[in-house]
């Protein structure tokens, strides 16, 4: 394998993507490694927050600084990772190499994260930050290359949305899974620890199913996905020095579509990491949730996953891709914060209530459906940035492009959980609280702080969406001109967005 750099601008037009529909197998196979950045965003969203602070004992705030100081690191090992990637040249195609490399990585990196050593609290923050920074650089090397293949496999612009539908259905059912694994086994209740989330050595046992869930899962997609490799694009790559290398990256990530995407998931991936850090202390304190109620719980959310994934696709279909990922995380944000409203308000039925229970979980249903179809649609739309850049600059950059796609989506285990620790000190709320002996006002200062924070980030989000500058028209005159044919588009024609 090399590692080449630069690419010719004027490669030849058979470097474009095929136009074509994936088989059921290798959608699936593409899919199924999202999986393991399900259970790692579950984990570092849902549970690590809850670990270190309520388990552990460190500061909620302290413990959100590090995991937030954490994505500096990040921000120059995705990219890095984007370019490089771009730029391999081996018999296993450009993705592969790093796919097959990222497993084991990943999985030691994982059960270090959840087996902190006894000692003091300076050791074991810095032990959290070199931890966090190791799992997440692993999971780049995985991710960043995956992603960067749903603009490779295919060229069609209705195409790309089903193909990210299949990755974000696996990738919440790998976080749903050991969700549920957490609450049923893993977490449930213990002799001596009526709320199981309080247990650290449960956490052993969650870490080790984790880690070998991941790297399975992994090996499979690229495994699964590599009969592949001869049907993508194969740019050619010319040596270049360093400078001239970051100079092509600069004027890459400079693409108006791009940096649009960008604010746009930097709001709505905030807005999702603070519901997955906080979801334990909403659902734990005030809801009164215990072991099967959270499995109810994770079926309520994956069966908004589930209607997300039949939406989605026929949405991009049939109107804007731009407009209706902003109406989507509008909707996201009303169907989620609803349930916080109307407590403020006195109108929701009351904890214990025979109907509160299945409100709750159809409103959480609904959220999660409009808000996962507003991230498809978003994915979607950046798999559509790379031809845009191509024509502008000569070079294909699926790894770089997607490597600043996913940093925004690991601001989820970043901003989004620091936000959350500034929301849980804002709010007065204790360490190793106990269920049912948290003040009504604490608990009414956590809803007030949160569902404003979620409403503010949604709006910002749904903004930048409908200011995406292009759409299906736009996008199929770009593929005639880089396959030089004519595109057969039988799909409706969406207004100019």
């Amino acid at each position: 394998m090399s590692v080449a750099a630069g690419v010719d601008a004027g490669a030849p037009a058979g470097n474009a993507p095929k136009l074509r529909r994936l088989s059921p197998a290798t959608m699936a196979s593409y899919g199924v490694g999202a999986a393991a950045y399900g259970v790692k965003d579950s984990g570092f969203g849902t549970f690590l927050l809850l670990f270190y602070n309520q388990v552990i004992g460190v500061p909620a705030a302290t413990v959100g600084l590090v995991i937030m100081c954490a994505l500096i690191i990040d921000a120059f090992v995705d990219p890095t990772v984007g370019f490089f990637s771009d730029r391999t040249r081996s018999r296993w195609g450009r993705r592969h190499p790093w796919m097959y490399g990222a497993a084991l990585p990943i999985m030691l990196g994982w059960l270090m994260l959840w087996n902190p050593p006894q000692a003091s609290e300076k050791v074991i923050l810095g032990w959290l930050f070199a931890v966090a920074v190791l799992v997440r650089s692993a999971v780049s090397a995985y991710e960043v290359p995956s992603q960067a293949l749903a603009a490779e496999l295919s060229g069609d612009y209705d195409e790309r949305t089903r193909i990210m539908a299949y990755r974000y259905l696996f990738g919440w059912a790998g976080g749903l899974v050991m969700l549920v694994s957490a609450y049923l086994y893993f977490l449930a209740p213990a002799p001596g620890f009526p709320n199981g989330l309080l247990n650290r050595d449960g956490y052993k046992g969650f870490a080790l199913a984790g880690a070998l869930f991941m790297g399975v899962t992994i090996l499979i997609s690229a495994t699964g996905t590599h009969k592949e490799i001869p049907n993508l694009p194969k740019p050619p790559a010319v040596r270049q020095s360093l400078g001239d290398n970051f100079r092509e990256m600069l004027q890459t990530v400079q693409n108006r579509a791009f940096v649009t995407l960008m604010l746009a998931g930097l709001f709505a991936y905030t807005a999702q990491g603070i519901i997955y850090a906080i979801s334990n202390y909403l659902y734990t304190y005030i809801w009164g949730f215990r072991g099967l109620t959270f499995v109810l719980l994770s079926l309520s959310l994956f069966a908004g996953v589930a209607c997300a994934f039949v939406a989605a696709p026929r949405i991009g279909m049939a109107t804007s891709k731009p407009r209706a990922a902003a109406t989507a995380a509008l909707l996201g944000m009303a169907f989620g914060t609803m349930p916080y409203w109307l407590k403020l308000a006195g109108l929701f039925p009351a904890v214990g209530s025979p109907v509160m229970l299945p409100l709750l979980f159809a409103l959480v249903a609904a959220g999660t459906g409009c808000g996962v179809t507003a991230y498809i649609l978003g994915a979607s739309m950046m798999a559509d940035v790379v031809e845009d850049s191509e024509v502008k600059t000569g070079r294909r950059s699926e790894g770089v492009f997607f490597a600043g796609g996913f940093f925004i989506q690991k601001c989820t285990s970043g901003v989004g959980i620091f936000v959350c620790s500034l929301i849980l000190t804002a709010a007065g709320f204790p360490a190793k609280a106990v269920p049912g002996q948290v003040p009504v006002e604490v608990l009414d200062r956590l809803m007030l702080i949160y569902a404003g924070c979620y409403a503010v980030l949604a709006c910002l989000a749904a903004f930048f969406y409908t200011r995406f500058p292009f759409g299906r028209t736009e996008h199929t005159l770009r593929m005639e001109r880089l396959t030089g044919a004519p595109v057969i588009d039988s799909a409706p024609r969406e207004p100019f967005a």
